[in-house]
């Protein structure tokens, strides 16, 4: 099976390219925008027909899209989760290869749902933001595009290789600098939301899975279970040996905007908003999973706490 993987050197990308490769069925090309990709490709500027003459040169039997932007302004945003992706479906439209689509999703599409909740597939998409907005006009551009197609929509990945700007990442920093300051107190902030957490691993194990199988549509890829924040906080500080004290900063219930693992500020100066989910989620988001474990023959098999321990040994090294 030839694939073409976009985004490969990407966070969740460069786990589906090992994964992948470890297939010897498997013949994998990569594009993208980097000098190690296989062929350079830009999604966002480049024309659908240059992309169509790639594919019935190559004649790939699966297209995975990992590529995409999670930060920027609504206009970055849109170039490269929107029009990068109509692109990849004019083209695949275009080409004679007849290749499956597995776009990767997330569930920022969504939006905010009802605490205690599990979103399944078939909840109406309200994205709260403008990244989750960009990400589910890519996919309803895939489904409505008539190809062989299956998004699937990824909850918060975690695991090694976890982007330090993330709101695991730093949580994970800031008990480094605490453990290599000796502070005994850690005060850390906007503990409160809870999240669906899944290792990036198991999400490359699931691209595989739908790479191989016929389902079409909509599928989640999480844990199917919502873990807070601060909670995660305290098994990281268990797994990193922090013998200190973690102690969560003062703020309305719920509050998402107080600054995540900031260094202890100093009593004249206000420290800057950070916002640890900029997806527009809210407080609460779990999966509903069945449909992945039905369709896919996939479960998620890493822990948080294996993800966790992976995400501080990536930065004990920084100390």
């Amino acid at each position: 099976m030839r694939v073409l993987l976009i985004g490969a050197n990407g966070y969740i990308g460069r786990f589906v390219a090992d994964r992948l490769l470890a297939d010897p069925a498997v013949q994998l090309t990569a594009l993208g925008r980097g000098d190690d990709a296989d062929v350079r490709f830009d999604l966002a500027s480049g024309s659908p027909g240059a992309l169509t003459r790639f594919l019935d040169a190559v004649h790939p039997g699966v297209v995975v899209n990992c590529a995409g932007a999670t930060r920027g302004g609504a206009r970055e945003l849109t170039r490269h989760n929107t029009v990068a992706v109509a692109t990849v479906c004019e083209a695949l439209r275009r080409s004679g290869c007849g290749a499956r689509l597995v776009q990767i999703g997330c569930s920022a599409e969504y939006g905010p749902s009802q605490p205690g909740s599990s979103t399944a597939e078939d909840a109406v998409p309200r994205p709260g933001g403008p990244y989750g907005v960009s990400k589910l006009a890519a996919t309803e551009l895939v489904l409505g595009s008539g190809l062989d197609a299956v998004v699937l929509r990824v909850f918060s990945p975690a695991g090694p290789g976890t982007p330090a700007g993330s709101p695991l990442g730093r949580l994970a920093e800031a008990m480094r600098r605490a453990m290599q300051s000796g502070d005994g107190e850690l005060k850390l902030g906007g503990l409160g939301a809870q999240r669906d957490f899944v290792d990036v691993r198991d999400v490359a194990r699931a691209v595989h899975a739908a790479s191989l199988s016929a389902a079409q549509g909509v599928i989640n890829i999480g844990s199917g279970r919502a873990v807070r924040l601060r909670d995660a906080a305290a098994v990281l500080a268990r797994v990193a040996g922090y013998g200190g004290a973690l102690h969560e900063l003062d703020g309305p219930p719920g509050a998402l905007r107080t600054a995540v693992g900031h260094p202890r500020p100093d009593p004249d100066h206000v420290p800057p908003v950070a916002y640890p989910y900029p997806d527009g989620c809210g407080s609460w988001q779990q999966a509903d999973v069945r449909t992945a474990r039905d369709r896919l023959g996939w479960r998620p098999r890493i822990g948080l706490e294996e993800s966790l321990a992976d995400i501080w040994m990536e930065a004990a090294c920084r100390i």
